[in-house]
């Protein structure tokens, strides 16, 4: 387990915390917020490389705040997997094993890592002869092999092509069902939190703002600006029972609260006719853009003088014949509709 209560560090038009966190002993803790938000020094200073202004560092109940990272027993890797050059796979993996005591009653022992690793058949060569997804595998070894009750994870996939990184993210996931260690995972990536993630949190402009579980901090955000983040991009205020979409009153029946309320893109349904379910609530607009993202495309619909982002497949899409500047309907389940507490 990880506790950190009241965490502060100071920088140079920087401050970060109070950051009280607690991750549960064996979870896949994913924290997850913009560059610049203050995930990477959280990591340093539970693995010790950071000392901070003030708080505390617990691990398992012990109070790690001022011993050196040799004695802490966290594992970390880097996106950049900061390997020694100079040395084979084999000594990179050993590397950490100068510094901290393993147990040797411990049931995960190194050629058991380095098998579920796939890195067998590479441990004499060195960092320069293998891929990117190699290297973080290596990595990851080097992190696993002095027995961590903590392993942390700074953005371990986003420096890897994307044919790697549905790789290492499955690794991942199959590591932490068979280790039963503790993960913490720092990341701007909303797929790798659904994946991954038991809890996650946002934090922004060093502070820690929601904690729950994927799905609460994805549909049920605490604020405008969280829900923003998470990819609640339409946000609309109500007045009178109905929501204001530019020019356009959305009557909401019974449902009338009062402040912002949010809709995911991927709630939205649009159509070139008024043919939606019973109980949907429907406005109209003109097609403004359409814009692949994949396999899928974002729509935007120009409603007086807001825009209203939707999501569906490319398919359905290209079958409807949508042109810009289209009349459409718009519509969403009552459901959907997150309100924004005031």
């Amino acid at each position: 387990m990880i506790k950190i209560s009241g965490l502060i560090h100071n920088f140079s038009g920087f401050s970060l915390g109070p950051i009280n966190l607690k991750v549960n002993t064996g979870e896949f803790f994913i924290l997850l917020g913009p560059s610049g938000s203050g995930k990477t020094v959280i990591l340093e200073s539970i693995v010790g490389v950071r000392r901070p202004a003030s708080g505390e560092i617990l691990l398992d109940g012990l109070n790690v705040t001022h011993l050196g990272p040799e004695k802490r027993h966290v594992g970390i890797v880097y996106q950049d997997q900061a390997l020694f050059p100079h040395l084979s796979v084999r000594e990179n993996i050993y590397f950490g094993l100068r510094y901290q005591k393993v147990s040797p009653e411990n049931p995960i022992s190194i050629e058991m890592i380095i098998d579920t690793l796939g890195l067998g058949r590479h441990l004499d060569k060195f960092p320069h002869d293998l891929s990117g997804g190699e290297k973080q595998r290596v990595a990851l070894a080097r992190a696993l092999a002095i027995q961590p009750r903590v392993l942390l994870l700074d953005e371990p996939l986003s420096a890897l092509d994307p044919c790697f990184r549905g790789d290492i993210q499955r690794l991942l996931k199959e590591l932490h069902a068979s280790l039963g260690t503790t993960f913490l995972m720092v990341t701007h990536d909303f797929n790798e939190a659904f994946y991954l993630g038991d809890r996650v949190g946002i934090i922004s402009r060093g502070e820690v703002k929601q904690v729950g579980t994927v799905n609460d901090v994805f549909l049920h955000p605490q604020n405008e600006d969280i829900g923003t983040f998470v990819g609640m991009k339409n946000i609309f205020t109500i007045e009178d029972g109905a929501l204001l979409i530019g020019n356009l009153s959305v009557p909401l029946g019974t449902y009338s609260p009062t402040g912002a309320c949010g809709l995911r893109p991927e709630d939205i349904e649009v159509s070139l006719t008024n043919s939606f379910p019973a109980g949907y609530h429907v406005g109209n607009g003109t097609l403004h853009s359409v814009v692949k993202q994949g396999y899928g495309c974002e729509v935007t619909i120009a409603s007086g003088t807001t825009h209203i982002l939707a999501f569906g497949d490319e398919k359905t899409v290209r079958k409807k014949e949508l042109t810009l500047g289209t009349p459409l309907f718009f519509a969403f389940s009552p459901d959907a509709l997150h309100h924004f507490p005031e």
